[in-house]
């Protein structure tokens, strides 16, 4: 589709020279019935050169592409009407390359809500890099403390964000699976997660924007951006991410379980039950491990069903350990609600990417 695309707006420019070449008399262009002025035809051809830059910006993936794609239609529907027996079907084109621009631009200002939230912050000043070692693991429970040792986070810097690149596939109830790209940012001091994730439904372009910081928890999603198909920012919200917060700590920023925030109870040699009290919002979790030291399951009955706004026991089991970027972490993982009519698994998720400490977006 986005070659489709190109093409027409590069042969939709194109067409307009030949306004350009009937008001300076390059042929007989018999399509136009009606006379153009030597300064019209300057326009025309201007708008046929804008045309094609438009399509070099939209190939490739210019932010403002979809400003000029709609100047451009302006313009060109301008023409139209001056001609409009000989060149009324050029609606058509402008009509198409419209919709594709707002859209874009749509898109743009979702997303970009999204990237200010990060920039803003990443504006705090960045912390004195320290080095995690093993008087940092004493007050935590043997089997995390192996789980540390294991993914290589001790004689490392101690972890203060991290950005996280995901592919997976996600589905609700009843419905098929979808695929979808994700990129996400997590902050520790004042515990932040922004998550925007870009899929399809019925294969139209969607996108969704999870916001969690230390006032509030939202969740939307747009249908080409443009309308909401989720909008919630209810107060069960708040304590769900904070499970799905401390859920990406425990698997993916292990460095950062020696917060002070968390609290540990040791159950045998390979479980430990973990509090995380993020300003009066308290959650738990059982975090399960094996005889390798790697975290394999964690457990939560405190997150809430987004479709019902229900609270059910929640687990996201991980395996296929692999290193990046110097750390062994889970590169699959599977998110699961386990309702009281059997379990229901809603996401599959693969790690592209893991960086940490990262202070510019």
């Amino acid at each position: 589709m986005r070659i489709v695309l190109v093409l027409l707006i590069i042969l939709h420019g194109l067409i307009h020279l030949m306004g350009f070449a009937k008001a300076f008399q390059f042929g007989e262009m018999a399509q136009f019935t009606k006379e153009i002025s030597r300064p019209m035809g300057i326009l025309w051809l201007l708008t046929a050169l804008l045309f094609l830059v438009t399509a070099i910006g939209f190939f490739l993936r210019k932010d403002w592409w979809p400003i000029l794609g709609i100047i451009m239609v302006v313009f060109s529907q301008g023409l139209i009407f001056t001609t409009w027996a000989d060149a009324k079907y050029g609606t058509i084109a402008n009509a198409i390359i419209l919709g594709a621009a707002i859209i874009s631009q749509s898109n743009l200002t979702f997303e970009n809500s999204f990237k200010e939230d990060v920039a803003a912050a990443m504006s705090v000043v960045a912390p004195t890099p320290e080095i995690l070692n093993e008087k940092d693991l004493e007050p935590l429970p043997e089997c995390v403390q192996n789980y540390l040792r294991y993914v290589g986070a001790v004689g490392k810097p101690k972890v203060y964000n991290m950005k996280i690149v995901f592919t997976g596939e996600m589905r609700d109830k009843g419905k098929d699976w979808f695929h979808f790209t994700s990129e996400q940012y997590n902050f520790m001091d004042s515990p932040t997660r922004l998550f925007f994730m870009n899929t399809k439904i019925m294969g139209l372009p969607t996108n969704g924007y999870h916001k969690y910081t230390n006032e509030t928890a939202s969740m939307r999603i747009k249908l080409l951006s443009l309308f909401s198909v989720v909008d919630l920012s209810e107060p069960e919200l708040y304590p769900t991410e904070t499970v799905t917060f401390f859920n990406d700590l425990c698997l993916f920023a292990p460095a950062a379980l020696i917060d002070d925030r968390i609290t540990w109870e040791t159950l045998d040699a390979l479980s430990a039950k973990a509090t995380f009290n993020n300003k009066g919002t308290s959650i738990s979790a059982i975090l399960y491990f094996n005889e390798k030291g790697q975290l394999i399951n964690f457990v939560s009955k405190d997150r809430y069903s987004v479709s019902e706004m229900k609270a059910f026991p929640f687990s996201t089991p991980a395996s296929n350990y692999q290193e990046v970027n110097g750390y062994k972490l889970p590169n699959y993982g599977e998110a699961i609600w386990h309702y009281p009519d059997g379990d229901f698994v809603y996401g599959k998720f693969r790690v592209t990417d893991v960086v940490y400490n990262v202070w510019s977006p």
